[in-house]
């Protein structure tokens, strides 16, 4: 099996109805708020190392996590910190994870002009002259996999670490089946 790496894990929560981001600002050392660049707050944390955008609503997203992990590490974190500042918030909110993107490696060099052809123009985008590697939608699950003539692959689209090891497993046995892949 190939191994699959995990490179960065999106996800969203909502802390509470309406957050003061002026107030969490000042609270948060290193916090980033600019409200006539950017409407949320930006919070980067440095174990583990992700950022936190926090944002009025109450929405706040996580990005740069390598696992579900450390997701829930960051989120908690910064809910602890808001609350120590005094704002009412929810520490236990329903985290939802919107994207996965993780790497692989075919350890094969591959044909992406023959790949584009085999796999039909249906599913694939191959412009070599616009980027290098070739964009396969694999509609179950639904993710999307960038190939590269080196072998190597990045998946983006999945919200489950599951789904990125079945589409690893099912590009990887197309490829072989159509005598693309050693």
């Amino acid at each position: 099996m190939v191994k699959i790496r995990i490179e960065n894990v999106v996800a969203s929560t909502s802390l509470g109805d309406e957050l003061d981001l002026q107030s969490i600002a000042l609270n948060l050392d290193g916090a980033e708020y600019e409200p006539e660049q950017f409407p949320g707050l930006i919070y980067r944390l440095k174990v583990p190392r992700t950022a936190i955008l926090l944002f009025r609503s109450g929405k706040v997203v996580c990005t740069g996590a390598k696992s579900m992990k450390e997701v829930e590490d960051s989120i908690h974190t910064v809910a602890q910190q808001i609350k120590k500042g005094g704002q009412k918030i929810n520490l236990h909110p329903k985290i939802e994870v919107q994207n996965i993107v993780a790497s692989s490696d075919l350890e094969s060099e591959i044909n992406l002009n023959a790949i584009a052809v085999t796999l039909g123009l249906d599913r694939v985008e191959y412009e070599p002259e616009q980027f290098p590697g070739l964009v396969c939608r694999i509609p179950d699950p639904r993710v999307v996999v960038l190939l590269f003539g080196s072998g190597k692959l990045v998946c983006t689209g999945a919200r489950k670490p599951s789904d990125v090891e079945l589409a690893v497993k099912k590009i990887t046995k197309e490829l072989q089946g159509a005598g693309l892949l050693r």
